[in-house]
């Protein structure tokens, strides 16, 4: 019994670092500032770098013209766009422009990672820096003026903060509310604290030479012959970047637009899909956190400690169950996840607070225990990966300024 016990309290422990862990991280981050300099600051040391902007289609290249207009609007001078139209029929594709530049690769590519690989294979010259978009993105007029402005500060690796284009429902909301909660407490927190941002998926840029690096790493080549066994291309450039002990850096104002899911069956897909990544990638995060302990890198360990922890949904429902199980083995260790799920709870709620999310998320937080159970079922799915993770249709077709009218 004493041995149960013992293994129940380390468990408990563990749970409660992760519960108490984002608070304690927000809270020190309120006493850092950020040390960027702006284009007046910088003086000659600024440069308006070159950017190759890439975004990948499949099957739909239709939904990818809001986002190349928004590109087309951004008052910086410097860049080229390929739309990478994989699958797609780009015959009646009325949208021409010389700053565009429309690919329709024979034999279809069928990975994100290809179609990026394919773009820069034709890049009209060669760009300083490479940003990866999805078609369903949209960008701040900003975008690349706040991107330019981290490069010209020496940053190689840049996360944009990718928020929501459509709050129409309640999955919308619940779906952009998790996300409101990642850009601070895996992206804004780490940056802040000197360590590293948890790349988005798209509205990254990272300098050229680094980024084709990471696409003819082992790990992409690997994933090509894996199919939807991949681990996903965000995690290994992440993974990638981080072994070199290169900073990925938060730029909090170059705002990308991104579709949230609408229905349960769309959380089930997506969350599947990232769940299944999310234990693929443990050994990588639990790789790094040593890096870092062992290595004396500030950087690597507190980046290794955000993406090892565990799911929302997981931390929670293990830490209840566990949190009854202690009435039965240890009071005070029962009493002190309470609490911890109280701090936790908190802390959700702080977040959207700081984050300044929009009424219709506060108004749609009814909603997010159907996101949960949404996601529990999707942990079934995980077994099966080539059956289960269908690829996310995109319907959401509306401009920037649609966009920015809303934010007003």
């Amino acid at each position: 019994m004493s041995i149960l016990i013992s293994i129940y309290i380390v468990i408990s422990c563990v749970l409660i670092f992760f519960l108490v862990f984002p608070f304690t991280t927000i809270f020190l981050s309120l006493f850092s500032s950020e040390k960027i300099k702006d284009k007046e600051e910088l003086g000659d040391a600024y440069k308006e770098y070159d950017y190759g902007c890439i975004i990948t289609a499949y099957k739909n290249a239709e939904i990818a013209k809001p986002l190349i207009a928004s590109l087309l609007k951004q008052p910086f001078p410097n860049f080229h766009i390929y739309l990478v139209a994989d699958e797609c029929d780009v015959s009646d594709f009325n949208l021409s422009d010389d700053k565009l530049t429309v690919l329709n690769p024979q034999p279809s590519l069928r990975l994100k990672a290809k179609s990026i690989i394919h773009a820069m294979e034709n890049y009209v010259r060669k760009h300083d820096y490479t940003v990866v978009f999805d078609a369903d993105n949209l960008c701040h007029p900003d975008f690349l003026l706040e991107i330019n402005k981290y490069a010209s500060n020496g940053h190689q690796a840049i996360q944009g903060q990718r928020t929501a284009k459509n709050l129409d429902t309640v999955y919308a909301c619940a779906d952009a509310t998790g996300e409101f909660y990642k850009n601070y407490i895996d992206r804004y927190v780490p940056y802040m604290l000197g360590s590293s941002t948890v790349i988005s998926g798209s509205g990254m840029a990272v300098e050229t030479d680094l980024y084709a690096a990471y696409l003819a790493s082992p790990e992409i080549e690997q994933g090509k012959t894996q199919w939807k066994k991949m681990l996903q291309e965000d995690k290994i450039l992440q993974n990638n970047l981080l072994y070199k002990n290169e900073k990925i850096v938060y730029a909090w104002d170059a705002i990308v637009y991104d579709e949230k899911v609408v229905s349960g069956e769309q959380v089930e897909t997506q969350r599947s899909r990232w769940l299944f990544s999310y234990f693929q990638n443990l050994p990588n995060s639990s790789g790094l956190i040593l890096k870092g302990l062992f290595g004396l890198s500030w950087n690597q360990l507190l980046f290794g400690l955000v993406t090892i922890a565990p799911p929302l949904f997981i931390l929670l429902f293990v830490s209840m169950g566990m949190a009854v199980l202690g009435f039965f083995l240890s009071m005070k260790t029962a009493l002190a996840l309470i609490i911890s799920l109280a701090i936790f709870s908190f802390t959700i709620l702080w977040t959207l607070y700081l984050s300044k999310v929009p009424k219709q998320v506060w108004s749609a937080i009814w909603g997010l225990p159907l996101f949960v159970l949404k996601q529990v079922t999707a942990l079934f799915k995980m077994g099966n990966p080539n059956k289960n993770f269908k690829h996310s249709e995109h319907t959401r077709k509306v401009s920037i300024d649609d966009v920015l009218k809303k934010d007003k």
